[in-house]
């Protein structure tokens, strides 16, 4: 059974930090990309950042500088830095793994930044 588990999130206030965890089971982790979602309220999800399996990175441009994606195969975990945090930047952080036509996404974890 896959799972995808978040953890890391919370309030924080504005220009803190936070970092996100996704730990993985499941899955051969390291040939999957992994990605980091997140969903305000009343709107739709959005990709914030990616990594491939062979560690390429990719951001929105949203948190382009202040956001760090990066992962650990032999913990089969994948990371969220987040620094600078924003009220804007409140929102579910999901993680996703992907690999061919497999993808799977983890409960979620809730992000508040708010002074």
């Amino acid at each position: 059974q896959v799972q995808l588990v978040e953890s890391g999130g919370g309030l924080v206030q504005p220009g803190g930090s936070l970092r996100l965890s996704c730990a993985a089971s499941g899955i051969i982790f390291a040939i999957y990309a992994m990605d980091w979602y997140r969903q305000a309220p009343g709107k739709q999800r959005e990709l914030v950042a990616a990594i491939t399996n062979s560690g390429s990175t990719n951001y929105a441009d949203s948190i382009k500088g202040r956001f760090t994606i990066s992962r650990d195969n032999a913990k089969n975990t994948v990371y969220l830095q987040m620094n600078g945090l924003k009220s804007e930047d409140t929102a579910v952080y999901y993680c996703n793994a992907h690999w061919a036509y497999r993808k799977y996404w983890g409960q979620g974890t809730q992000v508040t930044v708010s002074s």
